[in-house]
């Protein structure tokens, strides 16, 4: 399993507007080849910063099956203009412990 983590930072005044549509683009995430689960935290202290963690089966799952999709193309348009600055993506793997 390879956890992708996105911090997210929303343009002001924007809040409500992205959470109602990232509730729609959930739909298109969830229904890709080699998702698993996801989830959208928003930050208590800071206005507007969210963290987004996707678990999917693979790397690959979600760098070429979701980067080079069409639902890719429309989960850009829904959400991207958002952002400000646009996010950097990061995936990780548990460490056994």
């Amino acid at each position: 399993m390879i956890l992708e983590a996105v911090m997210l930072l929303v343009k002001p005044g924007l809040e409500s507007d992205f959470e109602a549509t990232f509730k729609k683009a959930s739909k298109i995430i969830s229904s890709m080849d080699g998702y698993l689960s996801h989830e959208l935290q928003k930050c208590i202290e800071v206005q507007g910063k969210y963290l987004l963690l996707v678990r999917w089966e693979t790397l690959e799952s979600h760098t070429v099956g979701f980067r080079n999709s069409a639902e890719y193309e429309e989960w850009k348009k829904l959400l991207h203009h958002f952002y400000e600055p646009f996010p950097t993506v990061e995936h990780f793997q548990e460490v056994e412990i």
